[in-house]
């Protein structure tokens, strides 16, 4: 799937403060769609219409959403500006600006690079083959240059240093709470979710046409298809959205997510390494590829098929590791990471000196105040390889209290059976962790 990059520039003909006409339609057909189409990028213009003089809500979410961004400062038009704004507010590193005068750029936006092309007569580029090579080269340094980007945006210049990212896992477990979408729409989906997987469906229609629905309801629908474990329907979903809504990296991360639910592994693999290779490896990403893996070795080993499941247990490690060295701060990847490196024939000695890091992780992250379950859970885990009853019945009550949905501690259970099995295998067996794996199981299939 080729990165969308949306283009803020006018329509037509204008008239620019030197008092020069410009033709914009040729500047984007000649220079800016082929640079785009020639970065490996697909253009995405606005279309030009309004609602109340307004820019309307899908010109909005693709100015927010899309990957990349060019940005034509050449008419001055405050419309274009506000557009940037929101746009370097939103996403440093990812606008390219552009400036087909020969005076000189707005104040604020002087100091920031700016490709610069000549017009000729009729208000058309000079050189279109050139000035759309030379804006290639930068887009192709925004796409790749992530060990040292360009900063685009006054803003992260500025506050760079006082913007600490989130662990990536939580910019979707925490959507509902920091998003601002209609209230009746928020209260309707949480009331479906309580309710159950028919309510949520019945909920989705009662929303309409959701092409004109705001982007906060649409994420919402399908976290809540999530869950009550309606994979189905986030597959579904994701294929009516908006197209740049669908591309954005956490859309994409719940349909991988759903794929794999629904034994479409290859497919959800496909996604996830996409994901890394456009923007990086994460702990959130990476832990959803080694799920893939993990099930896959899971299903190899039930077959009795040793020399498969090994080779599937060897990425799945390799795809937490690299999960976990990419955000230190997320103990979930580690976790698993660990996990698998216990579970390996023989097992895989990195987990000695891995083990105290993800230890440290998830307390150091529950210290600070704002734990959710993943966290107890982590600590429920790394208790049970550690053969600590005491400590695995504290953070299981924990784990229990902080349970959002369902399938959370039934996908902790499963991390527990597998423990177990490896353990009976080699003539051990634990009954307090067995009764906290049942526990697990209980409250998965409880009501909400």
């Amino acid at each position: 799937m080729r990165p969308l990059c949306f283009v803020l520039i006018p329509f037509g003909r204008k008239t620019i403060p030197s008092g020069r006409t410009v033709d914009f339609d040729a500047v984007y057909s000649a220079l800016i769609r082929p640079a785009i189409e020639a970065a490996g990028m697909e253009a995405l213009r606005e279309d030009g219409e309004a609602v109340g003089g307004t820019i309307h809500k899908a010109a909005h979410e693709r100015l927010i959403l899309c990957d990349f961004a060019v940005a034509d400062l050449t008419l001055a038009s405050p419309n274009v500006f506000y557009e940037l704004g929101l746009r370097h507010g939103r996403r440093p590193a990812t606008t390219v600006m552009l400036f087909g005068d020969t005076g000189a750029l707005p104040f604020d936006v002087a100091p920031l690079h700016t490709l610069r092309y000549e017009l000729v007569a009729g208000g058309v580029p000079a050189d279109p083959a050139a000035a759309a090579a030379a804006l290639t080269r930068l887009l192709d340094e925004a796409r790749h240059g992530r060990d040292a980007p360009r900063c685009d945006s006054r803003v992260f210049q500025l506050l760079e240093d006082h913007v600490a990212p989130d662990i990536a896992r939580l910019k979707t477990d925490v959507f509902r709470d920091q998003v601002c979408y209609a209230l009746e729409a928020r209260n309707t989906l949480a009331a479906a979710r309580c309710a159950g997987k028919d309510a949520v469906q019945a909920a989705a229609l009662a929303l309409g046409d959701l092409a004109d629905a705001e982007a906060g309801v649409v994420i919402d629908l399908l976290l809540s298809y999530r869950a009550v474990g309606d994979w189905q329907g986030m597959v579904a979903l994701v294929a009516d959205m908006a197209r740049p809504l669908a591309h954005s990296t956490l859309v994409r991360e719940q349909y991988g997510f759903a794929l794999n639910r629904l034994g479409r592994r290859d497919e959800a693999e496909a996604i996830f390494l996409e994901l890394i290779a456009r923007c990086g490896p994460s702990s959130e990403t990476n832990s959803l590829l080694g799920r893939v893996y993990k099930d896959r070795w899971e299903a190899e080993t039930e077959a009795g098929n040793a020399m498969a499941a090994c080779g599937w247990l060897g990425k799945a490690i390799d795809a937490y590791l690299q999960g976990f060295e990419a955000d230190w701060r997320d103990a979930f990847p580690g976790i698993n990471a660990v996990k698998l490196m216990e579970l390996a024939s023989p097992p895989d000695p990195r987990r000695v000196e891995l083990l105290p890091v993800v230890t440290y992780a998830v307390k150091r992250r529950i210290a600070r105040g704002a734990p959710d379950y993943w966290d107890f859970a982590t600590l429920v885990e790394l208790a049970v390889l550690a053969r600590d009853e005491a400590a695995a019945q504290a953070a299981t009550g924990k784990a229990l209290a902080a349970v959002r949905e369902n399938w959370e501690p039934e996908s902790t259970a499963r991390n527990l059976a597998l423990i177990r099995t490896v353990r009976v295998a080699g003539g051990e067996a634990l009954a307090w962790a067995d009764d906290i794996e049942q526990a697990l199981r209980t409250r998965a299939t409880a009501t909400t």
